[in-house]
């Protein structure tokens, strides 16, 4: 069954290529000349959640970060590497933090169970859940529950990202650049766009805002 998988996505790939270029000659050679994307995703691994498809975006407008519950982690360099490249090469104009309700990573942080190496990345979103266990715990019904943690693990990831040193100096320098954070229904295909959107640093608590020095 493996190999037939295997073998299914190899021709697969060939009927993309030959289907893309019935519709346009020079497709790929188009696209190898370079990207300008304007918008870098920052999602979830879920294979339930291919950024291009659920926006109708075509390869070469949407820049990818994907990780386990959508992260936004100082010390992650994967992360960190791939903003600085979005933000200052690719001069991209939005970021979006979008998670998904149904997250498993989510739902792991919810419970005490061990799952193994993940259990030191999933503390990162138990933190979150820490911040706001009051306001959540007020939801009695579990799924409720569930999915305003997912919105509201969103919404702090956005604020993260504001945080960063590199998006603070591409605001401090005129950039245009706007953080937006989402959440996707797996089962209604839908965006909810949870209304946390940054364009300044003046949209932060003052201890955040860096000073550079000129």
């Amino acid at each position: 069954m493996s190999q037939d998988f295997y073998k299914k996505i190899i021709d697969n790939n060939k009927k993309w290529v030959e289907s893309q270029l019935a519709i346009d000659k020079e497709y790929f050679k188009d696209l190898a000349k370079g990207q300008q994307p304007p918008l870098l995703w920052i999602g979830c691994s879920d294979s339930r959640v291919p950024a291009n498809e659920i926006i109708g975006a075509k390869p070469g407008e949407v820049f990818v970060h994907r990780n386990i519950a959508n992260m936004v982690i100082h010390s992650d360099m994967n992360m960190l590497s791939v903003l600085d490249y979005a933000v200052n090469v690719l001069q991209v104009k939005h970021i979006i933090v979008c998670g998904h309700y149904g997250c498993g990573g989510v739902r792991a942080a919810m419970s005490n169970q061990s799952i193994g190496l993940i259990d030191n990345w999933i503390r990162h979103i138990k933190d979150v859940y820490r911040l706001h266990e009051d306001y959540l715990n007020t939801f009695q019904n579990e799924e409720e529950r569930f999915n305003k943690f997912v919105e509201i693990n969103v919404q702090e990831q956005v604020f993260d990202l504001a945080k960063t040193s590199i998006v603070q100096n591409a605001w401090r320098n005129g950039q245009d650049l706007t953080l937006h954070g989402w959440s996707y229904g797996l089962n209604s295909g839908y965006i909810t766009d949870l209304d946390v959107n940054m364009s300044s640093n003046g949209d932060l608590d003052e201890v955040y805002r860096l000073k550079f020095s000129i």
